[in-house]
């Protein structure tokens, strides 16, 4: 059984509805429900016949038994009319409700076959019956809403059973400066083209969700962040939880082989390993290879191997245990191409297969289920 720590099932929820609208309320919008479908169909979808690869069909034939379902709104975060670096808006959290309501409502339609998790009772009856397990979280603290809303809104979140909120994302929106992660764009260009404020981490909007997000026990997801945001995120967190009582996560990440800004350091594995936490490794190829190869033209399921044994070592390595490495594979959110054999969670199985044959059973389990089961246990506890 395979647990995926980052996966956008609801990506594809409204838009296979026609009802897209419910992400994108605002009067006269529905277009940009056409503009996701379409985008996605040739940009991101990578499934069978170029259909979404976060299915609960897919999810049964790949073995994962719990996915981490990504509630994410381009139109948030890329709000047209207004600039990358403007401040949240209130109104975006009634849009993530909304999503977050019809994730719940697409997912009561597959004859008890997967079920929403909002707890650990839940999570637990999950495992036992063998139903998928659907959990909530959030990429992107711009969606929690202006700075004075947020600890009331990551409140409601952890009442409904959000895992995980993102803090960073794209672009900075006064949360936190991120690190580059726009693959079509050379990390030197992105920061040309969308300036953050110098040598600053985390915006007060950004302070007040990680706080916020520590006292209700939802956890952090420190990917995404510029080493200046993830520095003072793991630096508050140590203020605000001493005790350490709180797993950090990186919940789709990559290892710094190369020099992407994205691809996490040595010293921030180790910091995530220090807090309990986990780092879930990413299926795009274009952050995967970054420093390991240069990406061949016919890259095969063997290369991919190579790649997930690398990066899994590395975190070992770094951290001097096998309690850390994890699989949070971002399918479905715009990482095309997706490392080869690894596209859609239909290819999770293989994936399971081959831990085992390079690392054994006992590794190979805690790799694909066991250290993100701990760290989904400590969010439930």
């Amino acid at each position: 059984m395979l647990i995926d720590l980052h996966a956008h099932y609801p990506m594809h929820v409204v838009p296979g509805e026609g009802t897209h609208e419910l992400l994108t309320s605002w009067p006269a919008q529905r277009w940009r429900a056409k503009v996701v479908d379409l985008v996605s169909r040739l940009a991101n979808y990578e499934g069978p016949g170029g259909d979404p690869g976060v299915t609960v069909p897919l999810l049964r034939e790949g073995d994962v038994g719990v996915a981490l379902s990504v509630l994410y709104n381009p139109w948030t975060e890329l709000e047209p009319g207004s600039r990358y670096d403007a401040p949240p808006k209130d109104q975006y959290f009634t849009l993530l409700l909304e999503a977050l309501e019809a994730v719940e409502a697409e997912v009561g339609t597959h004859d008890g076959e997967a079920a929403i998790v909002r707890d650990g009772p839940g999570l637990e009856r999950c495992l036992a019956d063998g139903r998928i397990a659907l959990v909530h979280a959030v990429e992107g603290a711009v969606q929690l809403g202006g700075v004075a809303a947020v600890p009331g809104n990551v409140a409601e979140l952890a009442r409904r059973g959000v895992a995980y909120v993102t803090v960073a994302h794209l672009f900075w929106r006064q949360v936190a400066t991120v690190a580059p992660a726009l693959p079509f764009l050379p990390d030197r260009l992105y920061r040309l083209l969308f300036r953050q404020p110098g040598d600053a981490g985390l915006g007060p909007s950004g302070r007040a969700a990680v706080r916020a997000l520590a006292e209700r026990g939802v956890l952090v997801d420190v990917t995404h962040m510029s080493a200046a945001s993830f520095t003072e995120t793991l630096d508050l967190l140590d203020e605000v939880d001493p005790g350490r009582r709180l797993p950090v996560l990186a919940s789709h990440m990559a290892c710094r082989f190369g020099d992407y800004a994205y691809n996490m350091t040595d010293d921030q594995i180790r910091r995530v390993a220090d807090r309990g936490g986990v780092l879930g490794i990413i299926a795009c190829r274009h952050y995967m290879t970054n420093g390991l190869r240069r990406r061949g033209r016919n890259p095969s399921w063997d290369d991919t191997k190579e790649l997930m044994f690398a990066h899994a070592e590395r975190i070992a390595a770094v951290t001097g245990s096998w309690e850390h490495a994890a699989i949070g594979s971002d399918l479905d959110g715009y990482i095309k191409p997706a490392l080869a054999g690894l596209t859609h969670e239909g290819r999770m199985r293989d994936l399971q297969a081959a831990l085992r044959d390079r690392f054994g059973p006992q590794r190979a389990e805690q790799i694909a289920s066991g250290n993100a089961l701990r760290v989904l246990r400590a969010r439930f506890g």
